[in-house]
Formats: C-alpha cells, sequence, structure tokens
C-alpha cells in the first residue's frame, strides 16, 4: 500500500491534483496511478496530476486524465505555484518553474485559500494552418484554433476536433466565437483530457490567432465555461493571468 497526501486546486473549473514531493525524493506516480486518482468516479477526479519537485527549483510534470504527459499547462502552473506555497508555508509572491516547455516565471496574489496569478508563458510560435481552422499554434503544447459555428453539436465538435488533432499529431483544439476586441469566448477539447471548464494555453492559443486574424486586441479576456482568463500578447510572447482556488487536502490510498 503506498499513501500519498496531495492537494486539490482549480483554476477558473481546471481542476488539478498536486503532490509537492522534497527534494531528492523518488516519486512512485506513472500513467497507471495517474488514470486511476484522476478518474472521476473511482478516484479522487481531476483534469489532470501536477508532481512538484522542490529543489534549487521546483520542477513540473503533468499527467493528464487518461496517464499521457503534456508539456505545459497555464492554469495548472498557477495551481502548482499555489501548492508549493500552502505546503512549504511560503510568502513569497514569485517562483520561477522548470516546465518541460522550458522555465516559466509564476506570480502570485493569494489572500487564505485563493488568489490571482499570471504567467510568463513564453514565445507563441505558428504553424501552417490547417484547412478550416483559423491557425495553428505552438505557446509550449501545440493547438488548432478553430471558428465556432453555433448551430453545431459538441458531438460535431467534437468529431472535428479529433480530425483536426490527428492531423497535427496531437493538440488541443479551441472553439472561438469572437465577441468584441477585448472579449473572445472558447470551448475546449484537450488532448488526454476532454471537454475542460478552462484551458490556459488554449485561451494563449486563441489570442494571439484572434489578435493575427484582426478579431481581437492585444490584451483579451478570454471567456471559457469555468470564468474568465486574461491574456496579453507583446513581442510574440504571452502572459496569462487568472485565478486560483484551493478545494481540499487528500489523501491517496492505494493497495
Amino acid at each position: 500500500m503506498a499513501l500519498r497526501t496531495l492537494q486539490k486546486w482549480h483554476g477558473a473549473g481546471n481542476d488539478f491534483l498536486v503532490d509537492v514531493i522534497e527534494h531528492g525524493t523518488a516519486t512512485w506516480w506513472d500513467a497507471e496511478r495517474a488514470r486511476a486518482v484522476c478518474n472521476r468516479y473511482t478516484g479522487v477526479g481531476a483534469d489532470g496530476l501536477l508532481l512538484a519537485t522542490l529543489g534549487s527549483h521546483v520542477e513540473m510534470v503533468l499527467f493528464n486524465a487518461d496517464g499521457s504527459t503534456a508539456e505545459m499547462s497555464g492554469n495548472g502552473i498557477r495551481c502548482l505555484a499555489a501548492a508549493v506555497r500552502r505546503a512549504t508555508h511560503a510568502t513569497w509572491s514569485s517562483l520561477a518553474v522548470m516546465t518541460a516547455a522550458g522555465m516559466r516565471d509564476v506570480a502570485l496574489a493569494m489572500n487564505e485559500d485563493g488568489g490571482y496569478g499570471s504567467v510568463a508563458m513564453g514565445a507563441v510560435s505558428f504553424a501552417a494552418p490547417l484547412e478550416g481552422s483559423l491557425g495553428v499554434v505552438n505557446v509550449g503544447n501545440p493547438h488548432v484554433v478553430v471558428l465556432d459555428d453555433p448551430s453545431w453539436s459538441d458531438a460535431q465538435r467534437e468529431d472535428r476536433a479529433r480530425e483536426f488533432s490527428h492531423a497535427v499529431g496531437g493538440a488541443n483544439v479551441e472553439f472561438v466565437t469572437p465577441l468584441d476586441q477585448d472579449h473572445v469566448r472558447i470551448k475546449v477539447m484537450e488532448r488526454g483530457v476532454g471537454w475542460t471548464l478552462a484551458c490556459g494555453t488554449g485561451s494563449v492559443a486563441t489570442a494571439a490567432i484572434c489578435q493575427r486574424e484582426g478579431l481581437c486586441a492585444n490584451d483579451v479576456i478570454v471567456e471559457n465555461p469555468g470564468g474568465p482568463l486574461r491574456v496579453q500578447v507583446a513581442d510574440g510572447e504571452a502572459t496569462l493571468s487568472g485565478p486560483v482556488q484551493f478545494v481540499a487536502n487528500i489523501e491517496w490510498l492505494e493497495v
């Protein structure tokens, strides 16, 4: 049997389990265990599992709900930073985190069990567009952005998402509705998860594509189903801002 102490956090409804691991402690997490703990019926339930290994800097590993790994999560990294702050009883307001997409700087303003933070998301790079999409973009992980059609059912969106994702070897797919220069609305099919209440990297990808196409300004609110996120794009680099909220301490026992 193994007992792990986890924290559950969410950012605009995008929820994560976080294991804060002491320096030098070997983790026993793998794809099967990540799937088990993220299962919403027989596990705790989450969009993903985050491992925060403490050392000279903090390292982040992200398992999606299906056990696959992802390079980066804009909401997840804020949740991870907040969990590290809570676990270590720290009072800092910024944290450098090494991810599979590179080093990312997180700023947090916390008040008890909640707060608001921003992440320097790094460079935005555009790839060759796919027919039927607004564009393909990488923000540390790959995305395809599609102009939404209100006549589509979610089943039709899912079919399109699978096609677009397959065409680029796996990607998150965002369905966007531009509202005005300062607001866009999205629905996201996340690779390894499915429909999510919010996607930070997806919000960044959508904002970057919409800005390029003249559909929004370079400082835009992206309305996710779980709440708004702010994206600022300047000189080819993006900053993502949004909330973090503590949910619970979890003791996970695997027999």
